[in-house]
């Protein structure tokens, strides 16, 4: 086995993202052989990484498994893995895994709800949630006050928030009368409150915001808040086509796994949410 890039090792062994596993590395959080890792470091089997100086196991290109799952989340649950406060975090509704763990794809608030990606790819990650990938995600929002043409008009060629300009590629009205109404909205970045900075820029507010698709996924209609679905191996192979990355096979969840993950789901299972759907 040739040597491998060490944030990519890393992610890949389901520690973060890439980005995530770099900025680790310029703290000086990763070692390898005893030595304190450094930007553009390679490592192969033979080598012994520790995190914080505890050892960790590494999986290499030819060992790993690239499995996705697509999480309804509810209101109410933070994207982090775990939360000071106490707070109910995504990651508590996910089936175990015996090597590695899930990494989340992008995070959303815990006001926003709907569809969140997970893979045990760290490769896999980054090259979604990064911007020269144009990834594009699209959400349902109910808006509280008047919304004309106008604004939609801004709205579609950019706005100067305080982290750079911001914009709409698609603005869709979808359902409502009175103050409060539905729009379907789709922006290719995954900026912090993204979408809610954009339409309170306009004197707007959003009452409501639920992503409904990520790239090529939407929310499938049996995947209820709190519940999740494994991605199939040709799902997989279609994204790993989009962003250019070789296919690989992995194993399905077992049938322990599989029964494992559905009980602890139903005893933590959150009220459901009603909210808008579109047609795929």
């Amino acid at each position: 086995m040739g040597n491998e890039k060490l944030q990519k090792v890393l992610a890949r062994s389901g520690l973060g993202s890439r980005r995530e596993m770099e900025r680790w590395i310029e703290a000086g959080r990763i070692s390898v052989n005893g030595e304190t890792a450094t930007q553009g470091d390679r490592i192969s089997a033979r080598d012994e990484v520790q995190v914080d100086g505890r050892p960790q196991k590494m999986i290499f290109d030819r060992d790993s498994e690239r499995r996705v799952l697509i999480y309804n989340k509810p209101l109410g649950e933070v994207s982090t893995r775990h939360d000071p406060e106490g707070r109910a975090t995504v990651f508590e509704h996910l089936p175990p895994l015996k090597q590695g763990r899930w990494i989340a794809v992008g995070r959303l608030d815990i006001n926003t709800s709907g569809l969140l990606l997970f893979t045990t790819d760290g490769e896999l990650a980054n090259n979604l949630m990064h911007p020269s990938a144009n990834v594009d995600r699209e959400y349902a929002v109910r808006i509280l006050g008047n919304v004309d043409d106008e604004m939609i008009d801004r709205l579609k060629q950019g706005v100067l928030l305080e982290d750079g300009m911001a914009r709409f590629s698609d603005v869709q009205f979808f359902d409502g009368e009175g103050a409060n109404k539905w729009y379907h909205v789709v922006v290719m970045e995954g900026r912090n409150r993204e979408v809610r900075r954009l339409w309170e820029s306009q004197g707007v507010q959003v009452s409501r915001l639920k992503r409904v698709r990520y790239g090529p996924f939407f929310m499938p209609s049996e995947v209820k808040a709190g519940t999740w679905k494994e991605l199939e191996q040709k799902e997989i192979n279609m994204l790993s086509n989009m962003l250019g990355m070789k296919q690989k096979r992995n194993k399905p969840l077992n049938p322990k796994e599989k029964v494992q993950a559905e009980r602890r789901t139903k005893r933590q299972r959150p009220r459901r949410e009603v909210g808008p759907k579109r047609e795929q």
